[in-house]
């Protein structure tokens, strides 16, 4: 056993009244999130600048800086690092995995295919804050399935932050009636979910462009590059692109079995967006969203999800059911620019020609990931099938 100093007495106990003095001053215990340090097209001091906005913003939050030190911001906490993607990330992963930080916004993650952030903005015309779900990763690779999921996953989020009843609509996309009627077989079968009203005339529950601009609902069920592109032009739209100015970012990410809190920003998010995700990460982390997420897929399960999403996924070939996956390996290497629709069809493709082969999603869309002794041919039987 190690000894303690007078003067390690005196830190910890510091330490335990900063703890208690923040617990009174925010009704709750302090809650950490990590912020990458650096990636930002902007700068790392516009990173910064939205940390110390946020800790002002609200009180409790205690933001943990990932990467390498910035001079003048010493009121913020730090995980040190080189000046590396690579380092930062594996940082940010341990902290979240240890413990040491509740949540973490980062610029981007390989979120695994299942899961996927629900964002937030400001809509222009009335001001109300309105959820999109989705906006970053993949909660299904059939897109109808992905939108039901979503819906589930925005209205959990909602709920996650005090909404006790959120209302909900689907923009008018393809597929959007289809999500529709299964969303209603939901909530006719239970699952505790209410439909938001069109401003135009005719009202219903399908979404138009007058609608998100208004706000007309709580929570915009869209597909996830759809979901994207609302994000960044809520966010950028009075800057003329180049620099998101107002929301909260990409969200959370979400999913079934998914543990952790990870909200994404994009490399054009300025400090008021950075702020806004730190605390809508916190808020997140206060409000119990991965628990939140369990709970509402065991009501839609209850409700009939597995049967009334088994009815939109288009069949597979005996063939294709009868592909084998081949051992398993460390896939260290990606493949990109295979459409999210098709990227489960281009796993199997590789593993009908034995190469392991895992499907994921990066930072700029769906990626197929393969051990790297194997890119080349892999590459070359996905250009051969039309994949890439």
């Amino acid at each position: 056993m190690i000894a303690m100093t007078g003067k390690d007495t005196k830190r910890i106990i510091g330490e335990a009244l900063r703890d208690i003095v923040e617990s009174a001053k925010s009704g709750g215990p302090r809650i950490r999130v990590g912020l990458m340090a650096t990636g930002s097209e902007l700068g790392p001091e516009e990173l910064a600048r939205g940390a110390v906005a946020a800790r002002e913003a609200r009180p409790g939050l205690e933001v943990v800086m990932i990467g390498p030190k910035i001079d003048g911001y010493d009121q913020l906490q730090w995980i040190e690092t080189p000046d590396c993607e690579e380092d930062i990330s594996r940082a940010m992963e341990s902290a979240l995995k240890e413990g040491d930080v509740s949540a973490a916004v980062a610029l981007h993650y390989p979120f695994p295919l299942g899961v996927t952030t629900i964002g937030r903005v400001v809509t222009p015309a009335r001001g109300r804050p309105m959820f999109i779900a989705s906006t970053t990763g993949t909660s299904a690779t059939e897109r109808i399935e992905a939108m039901v999921r979503n819906a589930v996953y925005g209205v959990a989020t909602a709920r996650s932050l005090g909404m006790s009843d959120p209302t909900v609509g689907i923009l008018n996309i393809d597929g959007a009636q289809t999500a529709f009627r299964a969303l209603l077989k939901l909530h006719d079968n239970g699952f505790p979910l209410s439909f938001g009203s069109s401003v135009r005339k005719d009202g219903g529950a399908i979404l138009r462009g007058n609608d998100i601009l208004a706000g007309a609902v709580d929570v915009c069920v869209t597909d996830t590059l759809t979901g994207n592109v609302l994000i960044k032009m809520f966010s950028a739209f009075t800057t003329g692109g180049g620099y998101e100015a107002t929301g909260w970012g990409y969200g959370p990410s979400v999913g079934g079995g998914w543990p952790f809190i990870v909200s994404i920003i994009s490399r054009a998010s300025g400090a008021p967006v950075i702020s806004g995700a730190l605390q809508f990460s916190a808020a997140a982390v206060a409000g119990g969203l991965p628990e939140k997420i369990a709970e509402h897929l065991a009501l839609a399960e209850k409700a009939g999800l597995t049967e009334i999403l088994s009815e939109l996924r288009p069949s597979r070939t005996r063939e294709e059911a009868e592909v084998s996956m081949p051992p398993s390996e460390p896939t260290e290497d990606e493949i990109h620019g295979i459409d999210v629709l098709s990227i489960e069809d281009a796993v199997r493709a590789l593993w009908k020609r034995g190469i392991y082969a895992e499907s994921a999603m990066g930072c700029t869309g769906p990626v197929v990931k393969v051990p790297g002794r194997v890119l080349a041919e892999a590459e070359e039987a996905l250009r051969s099938e039309g994949f890439i």
